[in-house]
């Protein structure tokens, strides 16, 4: 499912929403306090373009969770909550449930994109 998945996941979207992440991070990008938030969405911009076969893994430190603080308030729950309704609207015929609960994984990482470790 890995590979059919995600080229049927960049075909019907996923592209937009990997496009997303890759201007938000060039706006965080603008300034010197925002580049590490900006490093963080240029890589997640790649996991939201082929999400199918990889695992996130949450966990932190203390400067984790200011990062997240800061990005749930600016930026991450637009974002989330874009993930949610899109991962809602997916999941209402059978077909659509892979591609919802890949939104759903990607609405809990717009909350918190900070101490998160990508796997395979």
């Amino acid at each position: 499912m890995g590979c059919l998945g995600n080229i049927l996941w960049i075909i019907f979207g996923g592209a937009e929403g990997a496009l997303a992440w890759f201007l938000y991070g060039c706006l965080w990008s603008l300034t010197i306090v925002g580049i590490p938030i900006g490093k963080q969405c240029f890589k997640y911009a790649g996991l939201v373009l082929l999400p199918f076969g990889k695992e996130v893994d949450y966990g932190g430190g203390s400067m984790s969770l200011i990062a997240n603080v800061i990005w749930m308030l600016v930026t991450g729950i637009p974002m989330a909550i874009a993930h949610f309704l899109t991962g809602c609207a997916l999941c209402v015929t059978l077909i659509g449930i892979p591609f919802g609960l890949q939104q759903f994984k990607l609405a809990k990482l717009a909350l918190m994109p900070f101490g998160t470790d990508v796997h395979r």
